[in-house]
């Protein structure tokens, strides 16, 4: 008995040892998977944030600007790169929403309906007092870039993504510059144009067409033409709030479809003014006012 007690404890002890043993093993095991873990996570959240958008740089692509019209140029220089900020933060704090197409819908779509407008503007007022330079059109549309360029800093100083202007006219009338352009006559009947029947809900905006008046001669014809285009993009968009039910969080119809239809009839109400200055005339006031949109039901 003396001698067999202590083979008791020996064998305790070995025992107890062993499961020690394997114990620690699966904690160091566990802490390495886990730190495995956390690496990919940040991994992923590292390559989602180092998407940006980029835009190709405009300020090396003009001409001689005239005095006269250098602080006009600067102003839209200027707000080319608040527009491209503007979009990288509404990037960054979008993350998850919205489908495949969120980020071409609602981010650079209307990033570059705002592009085209102000690269408009800069052509206009350089053509003014010199010959208009061609081809800006060609840089209005921005890419997702995954690199840390594309913020844009400096006037006019995009991240330059290859892009060049090209030899084709950049004409401020926008006819053909969005998807449909003109491509419909609407006569100004936007209120509810291109709902689906039966549909519970369809998109209602302002009428501009009702609004203008005293249209010059030589401007009727591009007037026409920007009418016809907030027809063709009330139409779009409609047909998208169709096709896209159960898509998206509880913003996305404001953030994928009426937000990037404001910014589109924003820069068309905007060619129609500027179709009226081109002709020394003043376009009718509060057009601006007409550009956001809502949803009807019936």
């Amino acid at each position: 008995m003396s001698r067999g007690l202590p083979l008791l404890h020996r064998r305790r002890i070995l025992v107890s040892g062993a499961i020690g043993g394997i114990t620690c093993a699966a904690v160091v095991v566990g802490a390495a998977m886990a730190g495995q873990d956390d690496g990919s996570g940040d991994a992923n959240a590292s390559t989602k944030a180092a998407q940006t958008i980029s835009c190709p740089a405009v300020a090396g692509s003009l001409p001689e600007i005239p005095a006269e019209a250098q602080a006009e140029v600067d102003r839209n220089l200027a707000l080319l790169d608040t527009q491209i900020a503007e979009a990288n933060k509404r990037l960054g704090t979008s993350q998850g929403e919205g489908g495949p197409n969120f980020v071409q819908n609602a981010i650079l779509g209307p990033l570059a309906d705002k592009r085209k407008s102000t690269l408009d503007r800069i052509a206009i007022s350089i053509g003014r007092r010199a010959e208009k330079p061609t081809g800006l059109d060609a840089l209005a549309e921005c890419t997702l870039s995954g690199g840390e360029a594309g913020a844009g800093t400096g006037a006019g100083g995009e991240a330059d993504s290859g892009a060049t202007p090209t030899a084709a006219a950049s004409e401020p009338a926008g006819a053909g510059a969005e998807q449909g352009g003109g491509a419909e006559q609407g006569g100004g009947a936007e209120a509810g144009s291109g709902a689906d029947e039966g549909s519970a809900q369809t998109i209602s905006c302002p009428d501009v067409a009702s609004k203008i008046s005293g249209v010059p001669a030589a401007a009727q014809a591009e007037v026409d033409r920007n009418i016809a285009l907030l027809d063709t993009q009330l139409a779009e968009a409609n047909k998208r709030l169709g096709t896209s039910q159960g898509e998206g969080g509880p913003n996305f119809v404001q953030n994928a479809i009426l937000g990037p239809l404001k910014d589109k009839r924003a820069s068309t109400i905007d060619r129609i003014e500027l179709s009226f200055s081109r002709q020394g005339s003043t376009a009718p006031s509060g057009l601006d006012a007409l550009a956001g949109c809502s949803l009807t039901s019936g």
